[in-house]
């Protein structure tokens, strides 16, 4: 059994050390890796990220990270990824990573993901330089998404986003604000692809639970979903050999 710990959107700032460091000090016996959706800043500065590393510093399972869209609100992301780096902390941004936990290969594919909306109300590649910009932008993340997890020769895939690939997760979020949550495109990459389930954040008053189109598990992890430092989720057998969509089995 694989057990991955999940959560998004600390939003540390300049007040939050230590503020979650008593529950990462007991993760490691509780999950086998853990993954982090994003938004771990406030306003995207390095001493905010300094401030969550110095939190996760006893946790000894492997821990993975993706920035969301707060984390590049300063213009600091390539020295906030660097810094996670820095403290043997796997930040990913458009790449992969194979993980052995308990002698099973287990692949993860990281990146941020970005908007664009969902069917019936979704933005296109077409008009102004800056609208075809926006709908390029969406693609290249989706396209990205789809290469990664079609490259992964594992027994376990799971995707680490910020946005959300479905509308199902957005539930309890202005309808709106949508477009700018996530994409459709990012669903179609998880089911062309294939994966065990995919973890995103970013919609602070969306709910938990939801599935792609094509049957993949998709989990809101953001903090305030979820309501707890992280939940754990267990994986006893990888979907492609199963017959029919599995359900995770959450714990906190």
């Amino acid at each position: 059994m694989i057990r991955v710990a999940a959560v998004g959107d600390l939003h540390y700032d300049r007040r939050s050390r230590p503020e979650l460091k008593r529950y990462f000090s007991t993760l490691s016996a509780r999950a086998d890796l853990l993954l982090i959706a994003g938004d771990l800043t406030q306003s995207g500065s390095v001493e905010e990220a300094r401030a969550l590393a110095a939190d996760l510093e006893g946790v000894s399972a492997p821990v993975i990270l993706v920035l969301g869209n707060h984390d590049f609100h300063q213009n600091q992301d390539r020295e906030i990824l660097e810094l996670f780096r820095r403290r043997g902390i796997k930040a990913l941004e458009g790449d992969s990573l194979v993980l052995e936990l308990h002698g099973i290969r287990v692949g993860v594919v990281g990146l941020k993901g970005f908007g664009g909306g969902f069917f019936g109300a979704c933005i296109t590649d077409f008009g102004e330089p800056e609208t075809k910009q926006f709908a390029r932008h969406a693609r290249v993340q989706a396209d990205l998404l789809c290469e990664k997890l079609q490259a992964l020769d594992t027994e376990f895939k799971f995707a680490l986003l910020h946005f959300s690939p479905i509308e199902g997760t957005l539930l309890g979020e202005k309808r709106e604000i949508y477009p700018f949550l996530g994409s459709y495109l990012l669903a179609e990459a998880l089911d062309a692809a294939g994966a065990d389930a995919a973890f995103h954040g970013h919609a602070h008053h969306g709910v938990e639970r939801g599935a792609t189109p094509g049957g993949i598990p998709v989990r809101n992890v953001a903090l305030t979903v979820i309501r707890h430092a992280y939940n754990v989720y267990s994986f006893d057998m990888p979907r492609r050999t199963q017959e029919r969509p599995r359900e995770l089995h959450a714990a906190t």
